[in-house]
C-alpha cells in the first residue's frame, strides 16, 4: 500500500541531526569565512515561515546594497575612478539578484495545481541559475577592467575618498553576504546561499579598490589592476563552490548522511523488518522523501497503515525541513510468493538501462 505525501504542519524542537557551533571570536570568524552548510535540518520552521525569512532576507539585502552602491556612485562622479565605477556596477548588479530571488520565494508559496502537482518551490533553484550568471558576469567585468587598467593606466584623483568608498563597498557587501548565507543555511536555500557568495565576491572587488588606491598613493600605479586580476581569480574559486551547490540542488543531490538518517529512523519503528529504495531530494528549501518499508505479511491493512504513519511521524520529528514523506508498505515474502512479480521485469529493465548508461 502507498501512503500519500503529506505536509507536516507542526515543527518539532527535537530529533537527531543536531550539531554544535563555535562561539566567541572564533565562531564569528568561522561564520564569515567558512559558513557552515549542511543538508540535515537544524532549524525549527515551517514552509511558510522559511519562505517569509527568505523574502525578508532579500528585502534587507536589496536595501543594503542599493545604499552601498549609491554612496559609491557619488564618489565616482567626483573622482573619475574607473575601478570604483566597475565596483559600483558590481554592487548594483548584486542588488538586482535579490529581485528574482524575491519572486521565487513568493511564487514558491503558491498552492499545488493539477498541472504543477509538486507546487512551485523549484522556482527558487531556477533563480539560483540567475545568481550564478550574475556572479560570472561580475567576474568577467572585474577581470576586464583590471586588464584594461594594466594596459592603459590613468590618473585617479581623490584617492582618500576612493579608498573610503571601496571600504564602504567591502563592509556593505560582506555584511549582506554574512546575512544571506546565515539565512540561506537556516532555511536550506541554495539560491540564497549562492547570492551571499555573490555579495562576498563583490566585497572582495571593493577591497581591491582600497588596496589599489593605496598602491597608487605609494607611487605604484599598476598596483590596482594587478590586485584586481588576483581578486578576479579568487572570485572564480567562490563561483565554483556556488555552482556545485546550485547545480547539486537541480540534480536532486543531498548529503548522503541525510539518506542514512531517513533509513535509520524508518528502521527504528516497531514492526519494520526492512527498509529500501530510500530517496530524498530538496525542492526549493524543503525536503521530500520516499521509501519502501517491509512488514509482516500477516498484518492487517490497518496495522500496516499505522506503521507507515509512525514512520512518517518520526521522520517529521527528525528532519525539521521535511515537507513531504511517502511511505510504501511491502509485505514480507511468504511461502515463496513474489509480491513484486508484476513489476519486477520493469524494475530490472530500468536497472539494466542505468548500468548500460
Amino acid at each position: 500500500m502507498a501512503e500519500p505525501a503529506h505536509s507536516h504542519p507542526h515543527p518539532h524542537p527535537h530529533g537527531p541531526g543536531g550539531h554544535s557551533h563555535r562561539t566567541g571570536v572564533l565562531g564569528v570568524l568561522e561564520s564569515v569565512f567558512a559558513p557552515h552548510s549542511h543538508d540535515v535540518g537544524d532549524q525549527i520552521d515551517t514552509a511558510l515561515e522559511s519562505s517569509a525569512l527568505g523574502i525578508t532576507a532579500v528585502k534587507i539585502s536589496l536595501v543594503g546594497l542599493l545604499v552601498t552602491a549609491f554612496l559609491q556612485l557619488s564618489v565616482v562622479l567626483i573622482s573619475g575612478s574607473v575601478a570604483l565605477l566597475a565596483d559600483t556596477i558590481h554592487n548594483f548588479a548584486d542588488a538586482m539578484t535579490a529581485i528574482p530571488l524575491w519572486f521565487a520565494f513568493v511564487i514558491g508559496r503558491r498552492a499545488v495545481t493539477r498541472r504543477y502537482t509538486y507546487g512551485y518551490k523549484r522556482s527558487e533553484d531556477l533563480a539560483g541559475l540567475f545568481v550564478l550568471a550574475m556572479m560570472l558576469g561580475s567576474t568577467i567585468l572585474a577581470a576586464w577592467e583590471s586588464i584594461d587598467r594594466l594596459i592603459n593606466p590613468h590618473e585617479v584623483t581623490y584617492l582618500g575618498l576612493v579608498a573610503l568608498a571601496g571600504l564602504i563597498g567591502f563592509l556593505g557587501n560582506e555584511g549582506v553576504a554574512v546575512y544571506r548565507i546565515r539565512i540561506g543555511n537556516r532555511i536550506g536555500s541554495a539560491a540564497l546561499i549562492a547570492d551571499g557568495y555573490h555579495a562576498r565576491t563583490d566585497g572582495l572587488t571593493s577591497l581591491a579598490v582600497v588596496l589599489g588606491a593605496a598602491g597608487v598613493w605609494l607611487g605604484f600605479p599598476l598596483a590596482d589592476p594587478i590586485i584586481g586580476i588576483l581578486i578576479s581569480i579568487s572570485i572564480l574559486v567562490v563561483l565554483k563552490s556556488a555552482i556545485v551547490q546550485v547545480f547539486g540542488r537541480l540534480m536532486d543531490a543531498v548529503d548522503p548522511a541525510i539518506v542514512d538518517q531517513v533509513e535509520a529512523v524508518a528502521r527504528s519503528v516497531d514492526g519494520v523488518m526492512d527498509v529500501n529504495s530510500v530517496r530524498v531530494r530538496w525542492v526549493g528549501h524543503r525536503l521530500e522523501t520516499t521509501l519502501n518499508a517491509t512488514v509482516d505479511c500477516k498484518l492487517t491493512v490497518e496495522a500496516g497503515h499505522a506503521i507507515a504513519e509512525s514512520i512518517r511521524h518520526d521522520l517529521y520529528h527528525a528532519l525539521r525541513k521535511l515537507d513531504a514523506a511517502n511511505v510504501h508498505i511491502d509485505p514480507c515474502d511468504h511461502e515463496g510468493v513474489d509480491n513484486h512479480f508484476a513489476t519486477r521485469k520493469h524494475d530490472a529493465k530500468k536497472q539494466a538501462l542505468a548500468i548500460a548508461s
